[in-house]
């Protein structure tokens, strides 16, 4: 068994894990390999429907080890696609249906969770999009624009500097765009709650069962060095660890984020900062940050700058990344000068996975026995929900009312074999980071015309 590698999984130990390996071979119904948020809410939501059916999840390390347990804290109906982008790439009306299910699924996790019993820590409190500068501007008013375009700018707004500032005191701020339908919850509550749910429902849970290959068939397989479990369906869950299973290293690309946490500050937090809602915040820089706030007062501040590793590698030692790290805690002290001086508690990363198009896929094939859900790009929360119920509906009933969502169904491009992989994702990494350098220092808006902006215009 590994280090906790994260606060939220630190705060929410249950006394469960470690949970008994594997031992020997054994047949299931279906088998889940990930126990993070896919797996959780796939093996829960068939437990559900058949008590009778026979699940077991297996997952390499502890619950909740890889992104489910370590990210920012948000549940947010985005998707690594926005949603002018899904409209040009299907329809408006499907762009439309798909955002008003995932704000239906930020809800529903509400109340599943209600409803079982866990203490999630869920606050409803919106997100804002804060354009910290004159060069965020246009992008914060183009985010409303094209939601207004599509009939979904209810309950959105544009707010002013003033507006801003009655809410939370963020230096440089130019206004920001008002999103009501995002939340906050404690990601580590979370996994490891639908875990003991599932065990309640006569599911089981192998921890420190690593899954080293996968045999597709008539009899599909998950092959561990503790034995082989054969079931009617293999359940990939892995997320940006799919890229490590054989046959699979060019679905996704593991991109790291690194996040870094306060001392809790909470009067620094009434008194001076004024955060006293349970907004996520961030910018409008390419190169991605997010903030949210704890219950008991600490702030947390993430994003992204820790390189891409050759041949899609995913290591412990890449958790942290002193430079990316460093960065984080001036950024968050930019945003908050008053937090000058504060003590920064913990610091962590983990891998995501970004597809070659930016749109996750939720999928099963009755041919091979398998079915998958992947590709979040860091937006897996709530997305994670709803490709459990995906996954559901397709194994046990074949199809799913969802179908004609953009994701079910979805096999994306692979990503290029190495080294050219490493190559480009080396170069979007410096390209955009340069875009937002350039951008600051300038005061004009990224042009969107840079060759690193116009490989993820997503």
């Amino acid at each position: 068994m590994t280090r906790t590698p994260s606060y939220w999984l630190e705060d929410a130990d249950d006394g469960r894990s470690p949970r008994p390996a594997l031992d020997g071979d054994r047949r299931a119904d279906v088998v889940v390999v990930g126990a993070g948020f896919t797996g959780l809410w796939t093996a829960w939501e068939l437990l559900r429907r058949e008590p009778s059916l026979d699940v077991i999840v297996l997952e390499a390390e502890t619950v909740g080890f890889g992104a489910s347990g370590r990210n920012g804290g948000w549940c947010s109906p985005g998707l690594g696609v926005s949603p002018a982008e899904l409209a040009r790439r299907t329809s408006p009306a499907t762009a439309r249906w798909t955002v008003e299910v995932m704000r239906a699924t930020v809800d529903e996790i509400a109340e599943l969770t209600a409803g079982a019993g866990l203490d999630v820590g869920y606050r409803k409190g919106g997100i804002l999009r804060v354009a910290r500068g004159p060069h965020e501007v246009p992008s914060m008013h183009a985010t409303m624009d094209q939601l207004a375009s599509l009939g979904l700018a209810d309950g959105c707004a544009v707010l002013s500097a003033d507006e801003l500032r009655e809410r939370v005191h963020v230096a440089g701020a130019e206004g920001a765009f008002w999103d009501p339908h995002g939340a906050v919850l404690h990601p580590g509550r979370l996994v490891r709650g639908l875990a003991r749910l599932i065990e309640d429902a006569s599911g089981t849970v192998h921890e420190d069962t690593a899954v080293t290959r996968v045999e597709p068939g008539a009899h599909p397989a998950a092959v561990t060095d503790h034995g082989t479990v054969r079931a009617s369906t293999v359940v990939l869950a892995t997320e940006a660890w799919l890229s490590q299973l054989p046959g699979w290293t060019r679905e996704v690309l593991p991109v790291y984020s690194l996040i870094v946490l306060t001392e809790p500050v909470p009067d620094l937090l009434a008194e001076r900062i004024g955060w006293k809602a349970d907004e996520c915040l961030s910018s409008h820089r390419t190169t991605v940050d997010y903030l949210s706030r704890t219950p008991d007062g600490r702030i947390l501040f993430g994003g992204r700058g820790a390189p891409y590793h050759f041949g899609s590698s995913i290591d412990p030692a890449y958790d942290t990344h002193d430079e990316t790290h460093a960065m984080l805690r001036r950024m968050l002290v930019d945003w908050f000068p008053d937090l000058a001086g504060v003590r920064f508690t913990h610091a962590w990363g983990g891998a995501l996975g970004m597809p070659r198009d930016f749109l996750p896929s939720m999928w099963h094939d009755p041919a091979s026995g398998l079915a998958a859900a992947y590709g979040y790009t860091g937006q897996g929360v709530a997305t994670a929900r709803l490709a459990g119920r995906v996954l559901a509906d397709l194994v046990l009933d074949g199809s799913t009312p969802l179908a004609d969502l953009p994701m079910v169904g979805h096999r994306p491009r692979r990503w290029e074999p190495e080294p050219l992989r490493w190559l480009g994702a080396r170069f979007v990494q410096r390209g955009l980071q340069a875009v937002d350098d350039r951008a600051e220092r300038t005061g004009e808006p990224p042009t969107g015309r840079t060759l690193a902006e116009r490989l993820i215009e997503h």
